[in-house]
């Protein structure tokens, strides 16, 4: 299996200069933000049966 990925930037104020953090529950997927001293943790819920469908406007309809 391949490595998890990982976040390009800080959801909260979008800097890169981030680190994967030990100290958070659960310890996987959590992240720390050395800019603005956040903790977060990302988390992958699954796939959506129905997909993305085109509307008539031509944008996409989740």
């Amino acid at each position: 299996m391949s490595e998890r990925a990982a976040p390009f930037y800080c959801p909260y104020c979008g800097d890169e200069d981030l680190r994967p953090s030990e100290a958070a529950d659960g310890g996987h997927g959590a992240w720390e933000c050395a800019a603005c001293n956040r903790a977060f943790q990302l988390k992958f819920l699954g796939l959506l049966a129905r997909g993305l469908r085109q509307t008539d406007a031509g944008g996409d309809h989740i």
